[in-house]
């Protein structure tokens, strides 16, 4: 599936791109690779986040998710793909990709590392709005750990949600907006333990699982499943847990067209 790129720079329609939020992970974008830098958090958050998108997929669509490459035939688009973390595992799970970032340094890095790998990924400088108002459509949209980051969250879900073909699936992960968030995320992480630059999460920005939810059904989207996802500092691993949605959650939910077999269990409170 081929789109005109588009540089969301010189777009004057509503724009989800917080220029701030941009400039702060363009700095760091040559560490996206390093899995003891800036980004070591989401390097050990990849296995639990990868699985889950897997597993959930291959339900879905009626695949075996052991099989090697169950999304094969499959097409991906990951929003805010950075310097392609998710990407390049999608690729591997036989996924055709589309990786977009307002970023063009992340953009160059996420190409420049995929090249390097032997794996073919579309990656373009873009926006969820601007390939949605151009018609693209997928089967699985990644939005993982970017909506706490935009600057208009109810146009980037609406566009998130048209990007998804009928039958298909969106995933969603982000951090809740409570407390026990805040001093885990932003004191522990940011200022105490430094797993992240200091300023990286505004807790202004957080959404609670409610209004994720909201969002997406604005869209058309049926939420189908909220997970938490859990870190424990003692194993150093995190993990999925269907009751602890109070820092990290994740979610999915189906475009209408197609009924899913996955579980639902969409408690959003």
């Amino acid at each position: 599936m081929s789109h005109p790129s588009h540089n969301p720079a010189r777009s004057s329609a509503p724009s989800t791109v917080d220029p701030a939020e941009v400039e702060r992970f363009s700095r760091i974008a040559d560490e996206w690779w390093d899995p003891n830098g800036k980004f070591a958090p989401l390097h050990r958050l990849g296995p639990v986040r990868i699985g889950y998108i897997r597993d959930r997929a291959a339900t879905h669509f009626s695949r075996e998710a052991l099989s090697g490459q169950p999304l094969k035939g499959l097409s991906v688009l990951d929003i805010g793909c950075g310097g392609g973390l998710l990407s390049e595992p999608m690729a591997r799970l036989g996924a055709t990709v589309t990786g977009v970032d307002a970023s063009a340094r992340n953009i160059a890095v996420a190409s420049l590392h995929a090249g390097r790998q032997g794996l073919s990924i579309d990656y373009r400088q873009d926006t969820a709005e601007a390939l949605a108002s151009s018609a693209a459509q997928f089967d699985i949209v990644l939005a993982l750990e970017i909506v706490e980051h935009v600057a208009d969250v109810d146009l980037f879900l609406k566009s998130c949600a048209r990007l998804v073909k009928p039958g298909g699936l969106i995933f969603v992960s982000t951090l809740n907006r409570t407390a026990k968030a805040w001093a885990l995320a932003i004191a522990g992480a940011e200022y105490i333990l430094g797993w992240l630059p200091r300023g990286t999460h505004d807790w202004k920005k957080f959404l609670k699982p409610s209004e994720v939810v909201r969002g997406l059904e604005a869209g058309g989207i049926t939420p189908k499943e909220i997970v938490g996802v859990v870190y424990s500092p003692l194993s150093r691993v995190w993990s999925l847990n269907k009751t602890d949605l109070d820092v990290n959650y994740m979610l999915f939910g189906v475009a209408p067209g197609f009924l899913s077999c996955a579980p639902d269990s969409t408690s959003s409170s």
